[in-house]
């Protein structure tokens, strides 16, 4: 049943590989008892041929204990490694994800895989159920080699399954059960996605992760953060990355007169305004360069904020675009001054300083790196966008305020002023843009006289961008360095460029792999020679092109 459902999610590919899944920041009642138990679970297995898996409800790898290097190794090359996502739609068959789907605990052995890769292995998946609500919260895996495998494997994932439960339990305080309880009732009743935030828990019912994909739980994680706390039912509509609206309706609960957290109730929203291809490439800033869906879209949700003066928070990990976004769309509100101030650059002081200066004189405002002012500043912040907001002005400046949402900075008083959120995504969630960038990017530089072959292109786009646009900039300006017209081939991209693995290396890691390649293109690819050359033997260098994904 499982080789059935593998083979119609993945068809014939024998090879698939695991996901890499930016993963929001979350201290869920799964990971705080795993802290306290792990440790106990691996005492007896450390530097043993075999390791012990925690992943979340998504099949994402949350931590990998015990093991040796061998092992550690081996699993690295098929990405069995923390961030990656081991569900059976991604993989095929294998001991967390088939867990997963069935519900139960489970032996994968060997041939039993269905990747190629993977029957090297012998996976013994049990799922950590919520001991409240029942709810699958996520797997604990045990994998050795296919040689070691026996019957002890599965008893004592189950055993380790089991200890994660009774540690979710235990650590429940008064709190925890009302928000539980609260969770239940709600899931019980609404039939739509719910998620439960309190100080240290969060909790998201199967719906919501059916119905939105990762990036959108991700958004909604962060939104949802921006009004707990409340003590009263709030109502906000967000953006999120796929395109979609979200309504989300917040209740708190209580354990007595003490506040335990709140529910939030989820919607999907259909936009009021649909809007044609040729409208929103009409309203497009034309100094914006990318034509996917996604980033038409998230542009298109600032430039109506704008229009409508809606005040904004621009959530994004650093170097998406979003000051980018902020000015271009502002290019299309006419008669209308914008100021924008770094709070990374000014002090705190001066921000405060200008921003009252600056909206005394009707100007728009932009805020850059709202999370970066500490408690004291965010309150004053708060209190002068209060009595702008309370003197009803039909002149009244837009306000955009941007923040890194994965910062700890607890924002929420400022945010509840805003009533949209807008994430503009990562480069790696629209890579159909690079051509675009690309170009608009060498242009910037001065480069008009350079071009990247489609090959280079392709390249590129098959790339993290854990940096995102700026960080596509950086290498464009390295290129431009080296080579001021012409055209770009592979073959003369930066070292970095030319490595497509997935996980983050360490400096020694990137420093042997950007040896490797320049040793490689000296030698014309000839990886006997380049072998020679460096001083590795023929068999490291195969490997290491593997394993850093090198591009010849």
């Amino acid at each position: 049943m499982s080789w059935s459902r593998s083979r119609q999610a993945l068809g014939d590919d024998d090879r698939p590989t695991a996901e890499y899944v930016d993963r929001a920041s979350t201290d869920t009642v799964l990971e705080r008892a795993a802290r306290s138990v792990m440790p106990a679970l691996t005492e007896g297995i450390e530097n043993e041929p075999v390791s012990l898996i925690l992943t979340d409800a998504n099949g994402i790898v949350l931590s990998r204990a015990g093991g040796d290097r061998t092992l550690f190794t081996a699993l690295d090359r098929v990405d069995l490694a923390p961030g990656y996502r081991y569900a059976e739609s991604q993989v095929g068959t294998n001991g967390i994800g088939t867990a997963l789907e069935v519900g139960r605990p489970l032996l994968v052995d060997g041939d039993q895989h269905f990747s190629g890769p993977l029957r090297s292995f012998s996976c013994a998946g049990a799922p950590v159920t919520h001991p409240v609500t029942g709810a699958i919260l996520g797997v604990m895996d045990l994998t050795t080699a296919a040689q070691n495998s026996n019957a002890l494997l599965l008893s004592f994932a189950t055993l380790a399954a089991a200890r994660l439960r009774e540690r979710v339990l235990g650590d429940a305080s008064e709190l925890d059960r009302a928000l539980f309880s609260a969770y239940r009732s709600a899931c019980r009743r609404s039939g739509r996605p719910v998620i439960a935030v309190g100080d240290e828990v969060v909790m998201m019912n199967s719906q919501t992760r059916q119905e939105f994909d990762s990036p959108d739980q991700m958004a909604i994680l962060e939104r949802t953060r921006d009004i707990g706390g409340e003590t009263n039912s709030v109502t906000i509509l967000t953006d999120l990355p796929s395109g979609t609206m979200a309504r989300l309706s917040y209740e708190p609960a209580f354990a007595g007169s003490r506040l335990a957290g709140g529910i939030v109730r989820i919607t999907k929203q259909v936009p009021a305004r649909h809007l044609s291809l040729l409208e929103v490439n009409a309203s497009t800033p034309p100094s914006l360069a990318g034509t996917s869906p996604l980033w038409r879209h998230t542009v298109q949700a600032v430039v109506e904020a704008g229009r409508r003066q809606d005040w904004l928070v621009l959530d994004g990990e650093p170097g998406v675009g979003k000051t980018a976004v902020i000015r271009a769309a502002h290019q299309l509100v006419p008669e209308r001054g914008l100021a924008v101030l770094d709070a990374t650059e000014l002090g705190a002081d001066d921000v405060l300083t200008q921003a009252s200066r600056e909206l005394d004189s009707e100007s728009d405002l932009a805020i850059l790196h709202a999370h970066t002012l500490d408690e004291a500043h965010r309150a004053a912040l708060a209190d002068l966008l209060q009595d702008l907001a309370s003197q009803g002005s039909p002149r009244a400046p837009w306000v955009v305020l941007t923040r890194y949402p994965q910062d700890s900075t607890d924002t929420s008083p400022l945010l509840r002023m805003f009533p949209k959120s807008v994430t503009v995504p990562p480069l790696r969630h629209h890579l159909d843009d690079i051509p675009d960038l690309v170009r608009s990017l060498l242009d910037t530089l001065g480069a008009t006289d350079l071009t990247l072959a489609p090959a280079a292109l392709n390249q590129l786009a098959r790339l993290a961008w854990r940096g995102n646009v700026t960080q596509l900039r950086k290498v464009l300006a390295d290129i431009y360095r080296r080579q001021r017209s012409g055209v770009v081939e592979v073959d003369t991209l930066p070292p970095a460029c030319r490595s497509t693995t997935r996980r983050t290396l360490t400096r020694l890691e990137a420093l042997e792999r950007d040896a490797i390649v320049d040793t490689l293109t000296l030698h014309a690819g000839d990886k006997t020679a380049a072998a020679t050359a460096i001083g590795m033997s023929r068999a490291t260098i195969y490997r290491r092109i593997r394993e850093f994904g090198i591009v010849l």
